[in-house]
């Protein structure tokens, strides 16, 4: 389904609900809006177009397109060429533009651009940053590239930009900078925030009634990110950062923490005529699969969950973050004190002293040391199967810890089928109780949002449990 709607006798794009009422047969569909600008497009004034995420629908390009556009908004283009790009895809760079162009009408290149420009005007509009520092933070190698971007996509200087924005874009921030961060509702913000509670990580991470804060390493300074609500659309981010550079990057990492980008809508629309995940999905059309803001994070708790409660795995990663990560000063009044340790801090620990025991302690430093070494890839292009299969190769470390980091890790088909509270949640709603196997037949008609639905299974837990 196209996002973004063009107008041939205007040369203008608008994004879904613009009060334009063009003729219909003026119109022509695209699926992102640096599409419609590949097609010669530019982005409406009214509804500004530009202030939406980009994000492609499993619907309208295949999975592969799907994870080379998530590679991209990550960065991948920054400093590394479309050749590259596909070899970490498993296929050729060729292959890989040819698809972009069949199914997204634009190369990945252009992606990447279009992508920078815009989120270096909505810097433009939400801070008052410097233009040299937003085209350093969205990834310009200098002001000139970025002024002559924003003359190629918006017709417009970055000065000139500035100068039109409206009283209600710019956010004032006590400290650091605020920032919007965009989705596609519904999103439940009191079910995802409980979900994160129960399992924060105590110094590293805080959830309040109203914000989730935690400690981020950028470059190996510290530096803290705050998320509230900020309208139905959208979220908050308060970034309070050592430098500035690689922002656009450093905010698609955080949009992360709560999947801002998963395809909820037509995850509840294919789940929605199940027996069993149908009820749930109407009732809380909101929730979506936990992400995370560091990967080898997610994946020490998913070792450390499957061995323990709830309660229990929150003490363990306290104790390792208590014990190896680092220290940071001044924030004890918000309820954050160390950054997490780095896969290298891991790696040399001595955990013994902890009382995790020989098995747990043995696979948590030998994840940590393949991440260290390169050696375990926890970044989108892997895919499901392989990253499932690279994780369990390492001693120590199950399938189901790895379907479960999977899942955190954006995997929309990751199932963590012997997890006892989604097998409860499963007995519950089938009035029997369900066994793995039996969790896993009944998963199968589930595919490919597998990972949804267990999210759903574990939120519904949750409630019964209170």
């Amino acid at each position: 389904m196209a996002n973004f709607g063009a107008v041939v006798t205007t040369g203008i794009y608008c994004r879904p609900g613009c009060g334009a009422r063009p003729n219909r047969g003026n119109l022509r569909a695209y699926p992102l809006a640096a599409s419609a600008e590949a097609a010669g497009f530019r982005a409406c004034l009214r509804c500004r177009p530009y202030r939406m995420q980009p994000s492609v629908s499993y619907q309208a390009a295949p999975e592969l397109v799907c994870r080379a556009v998530r590679l991209i908004l990550d960065g991948a283009l920054d400093n590394a060429t479309e050749d590259a790009l596909g070899t970490r895809l498993g296929v050729s760079g060729r292959h890989l533009r040819r698809l972009f162009g069949e199914h997204l009408g634009l190369t990945p290149d252009q992606l990447a651009r279009s992508a920078r420009a815009h989120y270096g005007r909505r810097l433009l509009d939400e801070t008052d940053l410097p233009v040299a520092d937003i085209a350093y933070a969205v990834g310009f190698g200098s002001s000139r590239q970025f002024n002559r971007a924003c003359l190629e996509i918006f017709r417009a200087t970055p000065r000139e930009l500035r100068a039109r924005r409206r009283v209600r874009d710019r956010l004032a921030a006590d400290g650091g900078i605020a920032l919007r961060m965009p989705f596609q509702p519904p999103f439940d913000w009191p079910a995802m925030l409980g979900y994160t509670e129960a399992r924060a990580i105590a110094g590293v991470e805080q959830v309040s009634a109203d914000s989730y804060r935690r400690t981020v390493r950028i470059d190996g300074d510290p530096g803290v990110l705050e998320l509230s609500p900020g309208g139905p659309d959208h979220l908050v981010l308060r970034a309070h950062l050592p430098h500035w550079g690689g922002l656009i990057h450093i905010v698609q990492r955080a949009r992360r923490i709560f999947n801002l980008d998963a395809d909820v809508e037509l995850a509840n629309r294919d789940l929605g005529a199940d027996p069993l995940a149908g009820p749930l999905v109407r009732s809380r059309p909101g929730i979506r699969p936990p992400g995370t803001w560091d990967p080898f994070e997610a994946a020490v708790g998913a070792i450390a969950g499957e061995r323990a409660s709830l309660a229990e795995a929150s003490g363990i990663m306290a104790q390792i973050v208590a014990g190896h990560g680092t220290p940071v000063p001044g924030l004890r009044a918000l309820g954050l004190t160390h950054m997490f340790p780095s896969p290298a801090e891991l790696a040399a620990a001595d955990l013994r002293g902890l009382g995790l025991g020989p098995a747990l302690s043995s696979a948590i430093r030998a994840v940590a040391q393949a991440v260290a070494d390169h050696t375990l890839n926890l970044d989108p292009g892997t895919g499901l199967d392989g990253l499932v299969e690279s994780v369990t190769a390492i001693r120590g470390v199950s399938p189901q810890a790895a379907q479960y980091l999977a899942l955190r890790l954006g995997e929309r088909d990751a199932f963590p089928g012997t997890s006892p509270a989604l097998l409860r949640s499963l007995s519950h709603a089938t009035r029997q109780a369900v066994t793995p196997m039996r969790a896993a037949a009944i998963a199968d008609r589930w595919r490919p949002w597998r990972a949804h639905a267990a999210t759903q299974l574990w939120i519904s837990d949750q409630v019964l449990a209170e």
